[in-house]
């Protein structure tokens, strides 16, 4: 399948307005490099933040970005271009992750939809093939009923005091309606891939899926400084079979994917533009099958301000922020095959997140032992950077 890009797509649709940075591999210096979109072109500003961690962490990192100067590293539409990875020409700049230093961290359980299906991942123990008669049963049970109550409320109480005397209660459940939250490390620190590169699924799977989300850039001081786009990939059957498998079901090489851009908050993207943002999602294969999904952050069950405060406080810090995935609405359940079997990735699938006001996130799939190997860390990027005279 043809896999490519343009920056009419993978741009927000007023990106005019939007204070846009990112990261570029430049080969000339192999190495990243910080970028900020400028009147259609990305300059490069690492002279000025070495990294995006001490962008995000800067006083006012809206500010800071809009006034750097930098180098003229050319058209954006060129670069975008060049970052899908069957056409690229690796003697060019393309886009790599935006976030680099940063934790990259994720929040799960947040939208009732997705709460649902971990709890029949779980009961079906990993096997997709017995999940359609438990979604049925678990539905007749409680239905959506969840939707309304807001986690940690007394009203959750009273619930789980019902779901208990039903043999309904769930992990999945604790935290979805319980007081505290479930975040858990995605993945490490300069291991996330961006857009146009190739993301991997752990080849002992057979039941997995994207889980497109809106992800939180938060500073060192917790407060969120802008967003971006984020592909969780999912082993499905993995942390069905068993929740204490959650890092070999989330961390895998190339399965945390994260871009286009980060959007910082400044006069054209406030908080209630994270708050209200609507997210899509469409999955294209090799076999002709198209999937498709949307869904709105105003049905996510915690708010923003929570998620990230939960993240990042008093009893846990991050001095070089953390990226927060939100949680996912999307637990794909139209069959791909086998009726009653539901959805599953295979080889070659076109995914493509988007939402108006940060662009579009798009990936191919693979498997993690096929997807380009991580071995650019973090003792990369300082002996890079200091070779460049930036530290």
């Amino acid at each position: 399948m043809d896999f490519s890009l343009d920056a009419r797509s993978t741009l927000p649709e007023d990106s005019d307005k939007a204070t846009l940075v990112g990261r570029i591999w430049r080969p000339d210096l192999a190495g990243p490099s910080v970028v900020t979109l400028r009147d259609g072109n990305l300059f490069d500003i690492t002279a000025a933040t070495p990294t995006m961690t001490e962008l995000i962490n800067a006083e006012n990192p809206t500010q800071a970005a809009q006034t750097a100067s930098g180098e003229d590293m050319g058209p954006v539409e060129t670069i975008i271009a060049n970052s899908a990875i069957d056409s690229r020409d690796e003697t060019k700049p393309w886009l790599l992750s935006p976030v680099d230093l940063s934790a990259l961290k994720a929040a799960g359980v947040t939208f009732v939809d997705s709460m649902l299906e971990r709890v029949i991942e779980e009961r079906a123990a990993g096997d997709p093939t017995a999940a359609e008669d438990i979604r049925r049963i678990i539905m007749d049970a409680i239905g959506d009923n969840l939707a309304a109550v807001v986690p940690g409320s007394p009203e959750a109480a009273a619930l789980k005091g019902v779901l208990l005397e039903r043999d309904m209660w769930s992990q999945y459940l604790e935290v979805g309606i319980g007081p505290d939250a479930e975040v858990f490390t995605k993945s490490q620190p300069m291991s996330a891939v961006g857009t146009g590169a190739e993301v991997g699924i752990h080849p002992g799977s057979s039941w997995n899926n994207p889980e497109p989300e809106i992800v939180l850039i938060l500073g060192a001081d917790g407060s969120i400084v802008g967003a971006t786009l984020g592909n969780d990939v999912n082993l499905r059957d993995f942390e069905g079979r068993s929740a204490l498998l959650l890092g070999k079901a989330k961390d895998n090489n190339a399965s945390c994917s994260l871009g286009p851009f980060i959007r910082l908050i400044d006069k054209s993207f406030a908080l209630d533009d994270i708050r209200q943002a609507l997210l899509s999602m469409r999955v294209t294969g090799d076999d002709q099958f198209v999937l498709d999904g949307e869904s709105s952050m105003q049905r996510i069950s915690r708010d923003i301000s929570d998620l990230a405060g939960q993240t990042l406080g008093a009893y846990h810090q991050y001095p070089d922020g953390a990226a927060l995935f939100t949680g996912t609405a999307f637990a794909p359940t139209k069959d791909r095959g086998t009726p009653g079997e539901g959805f599953t990735h295979k080889a070659g699938d076109i995914v493509s997140i988007s939402s108006p006001k940060l662009g579009t996130l798009t990936n191919r799939v693979t498997t993690s032992d096929k997807a380009a190997p991580w071995t650019f860390g973090a003792s990369a990027l300082m002996r890079n950077l200091a070779k460049r005279g930036l530290l």
